[in-house]
């Protein structure tokens, strides 16, 4: 079990964390029962179920909230063999928070709440067993802890200056609301000026709307893997979304403008992009360019 001081030992308490929980079927019988396609609304429940014994104040404001939610979740990922649950299989679900008090009460829900080591936790009416919470950055790809203020500052403070290029990999349906239509292709000012308007609604300092030229007019999609992948939405709906990997290229660099890029990019782990983050859509973090594909 980690320790919830050890997060800010030395460093402030986090504003953003990516928190991912390792879980295991509680009931052996769940195995014969047909699951769901798509787990990220389950997920967004317990999300809110986790904040509600925590601060039902909070919990009741963020279900009611409009615009963009200081938080994300995953759908559930493991192993479904012919769309069930193994008995003994190994699943991953993870959350984030955008601000400093979702963040906490996540933590401390790893302590001595419903997400300890131990506890019992419902999705879908299933339950899970949590074997393990980890945030700790170098303990899993997805996991992380930091503030806006360090994020910021790691590449926009005085340094070697950053690549023009900047590689994301997008692991669940991404998809944009564009012109009141869904639009599924991740391009460059679709990407980020979503992670500009989550930013603004959060951080402690704004960058300009500037973001959102910059990204339109000096940024270029370099390479691609991307494929197209539906999840079932309410009433027997559909959204579609991109899932893959994509290099977006600098092609008039500048340096505090790229900063700015990079800042946003490795925002992308905790803030999600696109729409229906909060309900599993748009998962996705930054990629070293030498690990592009």
């Amino acid at each position: 079990m980690h320790d919830v001081s050890a997060v800010s030992e030395g460093k402030p308490t986090p504003d953003l964390l990516s928190l991912v929980l390792a879980l295991r079927p509680a009931d052996q019988a769940e195995g014969l029962e047909p699951t769901p396609t798509w787990w990220g609304r389950a997920a967004h429940a317990l999300l809110l179920r986790v904040l509600r014994e925590a601060d039902a104040n909070l919990a009741a404001a963020l279900h009611d909230e409009e615009g963009p939610r200081p938080f994300t979740v995953s759908s559930l990922l493991g192993p479904m063999p012919e769309g069930r649950l193994a008995p003994d299989g190994s699943y991953t679900l993870r959350l984030t928070a955008l601000c400093r008090e979702v963040a906490e009460r996540l933590l401390q829900a790893t302590q001595d709440g419903p997400l300890a080591a131990g506890r019992t936790v419902e999705l879908d009416y299933r339950p899970f067993r949590v074997t393990a919470a980890t945030w700790q950055d170098g303990q899993h790809r997805w996991a992380g802890a930091t503030t806006y203020a360090e994020l910021a500052a790691a590449r926009l403070a005085s340094g070697p200056p950053v690549p023009r290029q900047i590689v994301l990999q997008f692991t669940s349906p991404t998809t944009f609301k564009s012109q009141e239509r869904h639009m599924p292709i991740p391009l460059p000012e679709l990407v980020f000026g979503s992670l500009w308007e989550r930013w603004n609604a959060f951080a402690p300092i704004a960058f300009p709307p500037e973001v959102r030229r910059y990204a339109a007019e000096c940024l270029a999609v370099g390479r691609f893997h991307l494929s197209s992948r539906a999840v079932p939405m309410k009433e027997g709906g559909m959204r579609v979304g991109g899932v893959g990997q994509i290099t977006y290229v600098s092609l008039n660099y500048d340096r505090y403008w790229m900063s700015v890029m990079h800042t946003l990019a490795a925002y992308a782990l905790y803030a999600g992009v696109g729409a229906g983050t909060t309900m599993g859509l748009g998962q996705c973090r930054q990629v070293k360019p030498e690990e592009a594909l």
